[in-house]
């Protein structure tokens, strides 16, 4: 077995929450023990324990990290001038974001939807988040086609990928047709 001292803290908390995500998805988020994610890990449940006390932890740092993957993106929206350059490379980071670690989190979501629910991880936070995105990228002169275009867009990533569900489809086949359906969402 691999002890936590084997790896990288920040590299165990990553395997263990992907892991996770992949074992609640699977098994359902009741059915699934820590025991088993240490297991599937090859770490001892020690090592597991030292990163996360419980389940519920795991799902707030899944969430946590998705927080901090929009708050990366609405720093970077911040430094960028507006414009139709920075609609495009927003979609293409939000594609990017949304079908990395996003994918297996929103199977997770959509798989234990009462979970999630009653765990209530970050209420309205990821909602702040896109609301000050959506901000920065469409500018203050925008208009309402405009922003309406450059919001649906971004969203369309999300709805994409939840349409995904069940479909014989590789995740690469269906990040191009999210990123396709984004960008022709914003086009002029």
């Amino acid at each position: 077995m691999v002890t936590a001292g084997q790896r990288r803290g920040a590299d165990t908390k990553a395997a263990i929450r992907a892991v996770a995500i992949e074992l609640f998805t699977e098994k359902g988020y009741e059915a699934t023990s820590l025991r088993e994610i240490a297991e599937r890990l090859e770490i001892t449940k020690a090592a597991l324990y030292y990163h996360f006390s419980s389940k519920e932890s795991i799902v707030a740092s899944i969430f946590e990290a998705h927080l901090a993957s929009l708050d990366e993106m609405v720093a970077w929206a911040k430094e960028q001038p507006p414009g139709p350059d920075l609609r495009v490379q927003m979609v293409d980071r939000m594609v990017d974001m949304v079908t990395g670690e996003g994918l297996p989190a929103m199977r997770f979501a959509m798989a234990n939807q009462q979970v999630v629910r009653d765990l209530k991880p970050h209420p309205g936070k990821g909602f702040d988040r896109f609301t000050e995105l959506f901000d920065l990228v469409t500018g203050p002169d925008a208009t309402l086609e405009e922003t309406l275009r450059i919001r649906a867009a971004l969203l369309s990533v999300n709805v994409v990928l939840m349409a995904a569900r069940d479909l014989n489809a590789t995740d690469e086949e269906i990040a191009k047709v999210a990123r396709d359906i984004a960008h022709q969402l914003i086009k002029d």
